[in-house]
């Protein structure tokens, strides 16, 4: 069993019952314990934030939809997986969050995901709840048939509860363009609606926003760019560790460069990259988004790159580090190695890439580190920028939405550190992007009554 630290008295008991409800789901726990510790000062400040059962409404989801998904492969051959949808939180808006499909998901990583993903749409401040969902599906190496299938089957359940106004699901992990519009088609064809705001991550041509899949890494590098600023300073001349080679890792490598810095490393399960003139973005596209092979066929074009099998970016001496790929990926070990190597900013480009252990090692060291509640916003932020388009029957262009992007992670980020100085933490992102977060969705819980 996980060892947890102890937490403040004013929020241990919601933790003991945390841990007696959901005993064998230790990414849930952690992402609870993380954030009741950050909002202990915000409790014991202002108590009337967690009257009414506020804090023990928080931690339980509003509603928990598990389900089986059977669907035929290309043999014929009849294949079951399970679906999940955790709704957390709609006190401000309908529930918001991604769909993961991945042999790694279980209900523990869907609540851990939904849980967080209350605080990171309150700090967008888009009128957005929390959720998410997804399977343990894997669509790698399946055919485009094989996952439509797959997704119709899957949708076949879980129409029933989403809607524009209700549940509003998107990508992540797994879920790209084309898992978005088997799973949207289906929901047409059942509904018999052409409901354009139910999901958003579509494509550009039919109701797509731009700049959405380039969200999340731009506003990592965003984040990373205004702590930056508090002090002064600025990416440029920087050098940059990136983990994975998805959207999110690519986008930030685009970003990084765009802002005069220089990102090093990217990698995927199987091993990393590292490239010290930087790596090629269009070679790396070509391996991962055209050709969907591993990162090592980098090495094929850029022979001077070195490969290491089974490592990961952080023992590479760097200014700035975006852990982009997965949870838990980054650990206390990796932390002092980021340290020792002189990392001044981590930024997570990922949700929770960071062990309890490697957070603590960064503030210890005075690293400015922005957790993936703030930093990794801007995702869902530009989802809900689609949302408006499509209630709006508008179409913005790729410049103007870039520009409210970086506006609200400009927002996000003064949120969160205003929030860190309002209760004596001035800098430390943890605390800040928490309690602006909690502040946000308690005082609405507060006005909407016990329901």
């Amino acid at each position: 069993m996980t060892e947890h630290a102890p937490l403040p008295s004013s929020v241990q008991s919601v933790f003991a019952t945390v841990l007696q409800r959901n005993p064998h789901e230790p990414e849930f726990q952690q992402a609870v314990h993380e954030v009741l510790e950050a909002i202990a000062p915000v409790v014991e400040a202002q108590p009337e934030l967690a009257r009414d059962g506020i804090l023990e409404r928080l931690v339980e989801p509003e509603r928990q939809i598990m389900f089986r998904v059977p669907w035929l492969d290309d043999a014929g051959t009849v294949r079951v997986n399970r679906g999940y949808r955790v709704q957390f939180s709609s006190v401000l808006g309908p529930y918001k969050g991604g769909l993961r499909f991945h042999p790694t998901v279980n209900l523990s990583i869907v609540k851990f995901l939904g849980f967080e993903q209350i605080f990171k749409n309150a700090l967008t401040g888009q009128g957005i709840g929390g959720a998410k969902g997804g399977s343990d599906f894997d669509p790698h190496g399946r055919s485009d048939a094989e996952i439509m299938r797959f997704c119709q089957s899957f949708m076949n359940e879980l129409y029933r509860h989403l809607g524009e106004h209700t549940d509003v699901p998107a990508g992540d992990i797994g879920v790209g363009a084309r898992e978005i519009g088997y799973l949207f088609g289906q929901y047409r064809k059942i509904t018999n609606r052409h409901e354009s705001g139910m999901f958003t991550g579509k494509g550009v041509q039919w109701g797509g926003a731009e700049v959405r899949t380039e969200a999340t890494g731009y506003g990592a590098v965003f984040f990373a760019q205004e702590m930056l600023a508090v002090e002064g300073d600025s990416l440029d001349g920087k050098r940059v560790a990136v983990s994975g080679s998805g959207n999110v890792a690519t986008y930030a490598i685009e970003k990084a460069y765009q802002l005069g810095a220089t990102p090093v490393t990217a990698s995927d399960s199987s091993g990393t990259i590292v490239d010290e003139d930087g790596i090629d973005l269009a070679i790396l596209k070509q391996i991962k988004e055209i050709d969907r092979r591993r990162i090592s066929a980098y090495l094929d074009h850029r022979p001077g790159a070195t490969y290491v099998e089974g490592g990961r970016p952080w023992r590479t001496a760097v200014d700035v580090a975006i852990p982009s790929a997965t949870q838990n990926e980054l650990d206390g070990d990796d932390a002092r190695a980021l340290v020792d190597g002189g990392v001044r900013v981590v930024v997570e480009g990922a949700n929770m890439p960071s062990t309890p252990e490697a957070v603590d090692a960064f503030r210890a060291a005075g690293v400015l580190f922005g957790p993936g509640k703030a930093a990794n916003a801007g995702g869902v932020a530009t989802s809900a920028l689609e949302m408006s388009q499509n209630a709006s029957r508008q179409r913005w262009g790729f410049a103007d939405s870039e520009n409210k992007l970086r506006e609200i992670m400009k927002n996000v980020h003064d949120a969160a550190f205003a929030a860190s100085e309002r209760y004596g933490r001035p800098g430390d992102y943890v605390v800040g992007a928490n309690a602006a977060g909690f502040e946000r969705v308690a005082r609405a819980m507060l006005a909407q009554g016990v329901i």
